[in-house]
């Protein structure tokens, strides 16, 4: 597939360089391909696009976020977010290509803040809400954005990592609708009449962090022109969503499967979301769903698992499609689902680098033990250390091109994600002859543990800050319900017990520094660690039994 031809690139509207500046160079670039009829103008803001698409398709009443205590419209989504975005252009001065740090679970605030700041031409940075004040730090470094946007329940943390330096002056809080100051009560005041701003279709939209295996956390960036791709990708080909679908699910909107999945992808197709009052536990989510009417439902493998006995229990009878990423999803947890429900789960393999989903299969091509085929228009192989295809069967390195790819900001590590065009996602894979990929392990040191990625090193250094631990080592092991848990083997120095009290002094400590699904399950205490003669620590020695 060749890129279709479209007009020349207009100047951008991004007067703020500093993420263009900071790409790799264009060599380092993953190759791009569109099928020939993915068409977008040079200029399109992804915002703008979306909503005019819902309002010529003739879904301006129909619901687009909805919860308990209110349900928004399309129009009525506009209207908010053309007067978030009127508060930060015009309260704050926000130029096109400014980042602004989001920070917020699943919830209607969250959606309305994310889609303003696009919609005003700035670079949404959206950051889980179990992260911590060291870990936003980091992510505010990286970024430096001129502003955050911060759920009022999730404060505390932001205002700790804003005390310690860096570019982030301001903070606003969302989902406050009666204080003075809050982005409610500025927006209150607007009229809701904003243009949206006419950035390039190659600008960008959003900064997406992973943490990755050394803990270092990565910004891979996306265009416009990215997520647009993206939408005609995996929920035209495989989910075929329809505008009567109510979606819920788990995936943080921090993520870019949960704003995909939770925001983009059903206003692509004129659906609505539902966003719960408090988070999810798997009896809630069954009971919900049946209480919504909720037909779309994305979660990940640890919770269909857990769900499982309440769907037998009480049915889902309006739901038809369940999504699974971010972790292995077993085939003994699939066929449990659907014994259970009648659904077959649609799997599938994304990564942050990518945006979104590129290998899975709809329901009714699914094969046992396999996560899927290759998505339309994209590209996939499995392949050797130097590149070369694999014969069918044989394990390798999965490589994938498509309509998105990997661009890292500011990073050495590119050159490992990007090698002749070519993204690695870092899985290992084998490929059927009849095109289904078979996942077999991560080729590095992630840990994925109930859908979260966690860096071994990240856990390691925090360890190590504790006064009893000389030396750690941290890696994920199989787990049945979690598909992997942080297992820690620590050598303590002299003086200390490696007992059940320790353990838990370990594992506080990790959560107090660290998101809490970071922490150490699993420790082990040990007498030294295994080394090569270089000191190099042997983590696959720790993983075996």
């Amino acid at each position: 597939m060749t890129p279709p031809l479209i007009p020349p690139r207009p100047t951008s509207a991004q007067a703020d360089r500093f993420v263009h500046e900071r790409l790799p160079p264009p060599g380092q670039w993953p190759r791009r391909e569109y099928p020939p009829d993915f068409l977008v103008p040079a200029q399109a803001n992804l915002v703008d696009v979306l909503f005019q698409r819902a309002f010529l398709n003739g879904h301006a009443d129909r619901p687009l976020l909805r919860s308990d205590p209110i349900t928004l419209s399309y129009a009525d989504t506009l209207d908010r977010v053309n007067r978030i975005a009127q508060v930060l252009t015009e309260d704050f001065g926000l130029v096109p290509g400014n980042r602004v740090l989001l920070r917020g679970g699943n919830s209607i605030g969250m959606a309305l803040a994310w889609l303003g700041v696009v919609q005003a031409g700035l670079v949404a940075v959206a950051s889980m809400p179990l992260l911590r004040a060291k870990e936003l730090a980091d992510i505010i470094d990286k970024a430096q954005p001129a502003l955050a946007l911060c759920d009022a329940a999730l404060l505390e943390e932001l205002q700790i990592a804003q005390a310690r330096g860096g570019t982030l002056r301001t903070v606003i809080a969302f989902n406050q609708p009666d204080a003075p100051g809050s982005l409610a009560a500025r927006a209150a005041q607007k009229d809701g009449r904003f243009t949206p701003c006419p950035v390039a279709a190659d600008d960008i939209a959003l900064m997406a962090f992973t943490s990755g295996t050394t803990g270092k956390p990565k910004a891979a960036v996306h265009s416009h022109r990215d997520v647009l791709a993206a939408c005609e990708a995996w929920p035209r080909h495989v989910l075929q969503a329809t505008p009567d679908d109510i979606v819920m699910g788990s995936p943080p909107l921090a993520f870019t499967f949960g704003l995909g999945g939770m925001l983009i992808f059903p206003m692509w197709t004129g659906a609505s979301v539902y966003f719960p009052a408090i988070g999810y536990t798997p009896e809630a989510m069954v009971r919900l769903i049946n209480q919504v009417g909720a037909t779309i439902c994305y979660t990940a493998p640890t919770f269909y698992r857990q769900m499982a006995g309440f769907a037998r229990q009480l049915g889902v009878p309006r739901l038809r499609l369940c999504v699974s990423a971010g972790e292995s999803l077993a085939d003994a947890t699939r066929q449990l689902w659907k014994e259970a429900s009648g659904i077959e789960i649609i799997d599938g393999i994304g990564a942050t680098e990518m945006f979104h989903i590129f290998i899975s299969s709809a329901p009714g091509d699914a094969r046992r033990g396999a996560i899927g085929r290759v998505v339309p228009g994209y590209t996939a192989k499995v392949v050797d250390d130097q590149g070369r295809e694999v014969p069918h069967g044989s394990v390798g390195r999965l490589a994938v091109t498509g309509p998105t790819g990997c661009r890292y900001l500011d990073d050495a590590r590119q050159l490992h994600y990007v090698k002749d065009g070519w993204n690695y996602p870092g899985d290992a894979f084998t490929q059927d002859a009849d095109g289904y990929f078979f996942y077999q392990a991560r080729d590095d040191d992630m840990i994925i543990t109930a859908g979260y990625n966690v860096g071994g090193p990240e856990v390691e250094d925090a360890l190590l800050q504790h006064p009893a631990v000389a030396e750690c080592g941290v890696v994920g092991i199989p787990d049945e319900e979690r598909g992997m848990v942080v297992k820690a083997f620590v050598v303590l120095k002299p003086g200390h017990a490696g007992d059940a009290a320790m353990v838990k002094t370990l594992q506080d400590h990790v959560k107090a520094m660290l998101a809490p699904f970071k922490y150490p399950r699993q420790i082990a205490f040990m007498p030294q660690l295994p080394r090569t003669e270089t000191g190099k620590l042997q983590r696959f020695k720790l993983r075996q039994p």
